[in-house]
């Protein structure tokens, strides 16, 4: 009699068929990991072996309130048993929209009235450059350099990262690039036939580029002396990611367009924009629209996600926690100054930046292999931006993981 096949065995041949049907299926645009996750609850997950880990990414940031929350479950199970998508779209009126647009009048930064859903951020982005183009009439976009905003041909093109632009040529053309965080760049080329200036609160993808504190209300002020449309992107910065509901939500700044997407649905496909009513009153009929323009479905997630974050105080959550993060991790540039470079970020959008590339893969790998899942870019900034309800206890499981990887690289030097 044959002996019965281990429980484990059977797992691995699971895992190894979920990666070999990957592999030979999927476009390859990615460097894989070779981890297979089969669930997830709060801020852990579990491949298929049943290992679990802490997932200290959330999903690329869009698991704000971490995985498989039951807020999200019952507003999914609780839609979808209703209708997901309206006859005729946006063409029709929808219980479930109405909703989400007066929750979300309340928590946009001022003069932000009208709302238009999409289903990403790089549609989001996209959609208010052709808008700001179309009502200025002009042609010029101005976007900071390591910006990112989209893989769109648009938004790849107002994309400040060489990387992410140039391989596509040709490009669109009329976007002009100046320095982050430098005014005077920008008055050097702010009455060039410009539509539009568009930048991120904080630059994510460009490696967490945190501003001076007075930046965007000096460049909301240069916007509105040359008549000039501010679109803010807060796809990655929006919804309490660092601290307060919104970014750019600060004395002094004037947003035409704002942008968002990731944390407003929890991790279902789902973005927006809002713009000003000025702006809107130059909106015409078929300007705009979209298939899944606000869905039932989608609306009724973000709802119950936005609605968690405000009963929840998880901006006030956000801003302690994060401000500890950042204190334990800036402590370790003078315990590993040959390895930590830099230490920034705001809210639960933190980097480490380490010496060399080598150091950060050494550290990224350890981490995983110890059950913590990062993300590392531009090869040596390792992220850290876990789920916003991530708790004091398990960040600091999170850290001794991360700084047992800083050690045994710091040893190596």
């Amino acid at each position: 009699m044959k002996p019965l096949k281990s429980k484990r065995w059977r797992r691995n041949a699971i895992f190894m068929n979920t990666v070999a049907v990957e592999d030979k299926y999927m476009a390859p645009f990615f460097n894989k990991t070779p981890l297979s996750i089969e669930r997830g609850k709060g801020v852990h997950v579990w491949d298929e072996g049943g290992k679990q880990y802490l997932d200290f990414t959330s999903g690329w940031g869009v698991t704000c309130i971490g995985h498989a929350n039951p807020v999200i479950t019952r507003a999914i199970c609780g839609q979808a048993k209703k209708i997901i998508q309206n006859p005729n779209s946006g063409i029709t009126y929808s219980p479930a929209r109405a909703r989400l647009l007066a929750l979300m009048s309340r928590i946009l930064p001022p003069g932000l009235v009208r709302v238009f859903f999409a289903s990403s951020g790089a549609e989001a982005n996209d959609a208010v450059i052709k808008l700001a183009r179309k009502v200025s009439g002009k042609m010029n976009v101005v976007s900071m350099e390591q910006s990112f905003h989209g893989r769109t041909i648009s938004t790849a093109s107002a994309t400040g990262q060489a990387v992410h632009r140039e391989k596509f040529n040709p490009l669109m053309p009329n976007y002009l690039f100046v320095p982050y965080n430098n005014l005077r760049a920008l008055k050097e080329v702010i009455s060039r036939d410009v539509a539009a200036v568009i930048l991120e609160p904080v630059q994510g993808e460009g490696g967490v580029i945190v501003p001076d504190s007075d930046y965007l209300a000096k460049v909301s002020s240069l916007c509105r002396k040359n008549k000039v449309f501010l679109i803010v992107d807060e796809v990655q910065t929006g919804f309490c990611r660092t601290g307060p509901m919104f970014a750019s939500k600060l004395p002094g700044v004037k947003i035409d367009f704002l942008t968002m997407a990731k944390g407003i649905a929890g991790g279902f496909p789902f973005g927006a924009f809002a713009v000003t009513e000025e702006v809107a009153r130059k909106f015409e009929k078929g300007d705009h629209g979209g298939t899944y323009c606000g869905n039932p479905l989608g609306c009724a997630v973000s709802h119950a996600v936005i609605e968690y974050l405000v009963d929840n105080r998880i901006s006030a959550h956000v801003k302690k926690i994060g401000r500890d993060t950042l204190a334990v991790l800036r402590g370790w540039k003078h315990t590993y100054p040959g390895l930590v470079a830099d230490v920034r970020g705001r809210g639960l959008l933190i980097a480490m930046q380490v010496t060399s590339n080598d150091a950060a893969v050494a550290i990224k790998d350890y981490c995983l292999d110890n059950g913590l899942i990062l993300n590392v870019t531009h090869g040596t900034v390792i992220r850290v931006f876990p789920a916003l309800t991530t708790t004091w206890k398990e960040m600091l499981k999170g850290l001794a993981i991360l700084e047992d990887a800083v050690k045994m690289s710091a040893a190596k030097k």
